[in-house]
């Protein structure tokens, strides 16, 4: 049971710090954007008339991800324990 609770432990401490350094990123991203809005009058059929922000994605996706890490995590433990041992 030891280990079931370490390799949880290890999953959510992994998809903690995922989330993390996406919003770190993305922050950075958006402090260091600096439009060019001479040079967009050039390319006028590209431009978009819409705008989306953020994306969405399955809240099971999280779900079968944190499964999937916290079985390979549970792995690598069994593993090391066998290897120490």
């Amino acid at each position: 049971m030891k280990t079931v609770f370490q390799a949880i432990m290890c999953s959510i401490v992994i998809h903690v710090a995922y989330m993390v350094t996406m919003m770190v990123v993305g922050y950075i991203k958006t402090k260091n954007y600096k439009p060019d809005i001479a040079g967009a009058w050039d390319r006028v059929e590209t431009l978009q008339n819409e705008v989306s922000f953020g994306k969405s994605s399955s809240p099971f996706l999280y779900i079968i991800t944190f499964i999937a890490v916290a079985v390979i995590c549970g792995c690598i433990i069994l593993v090391y324990k066998k290897l120490v041992s």
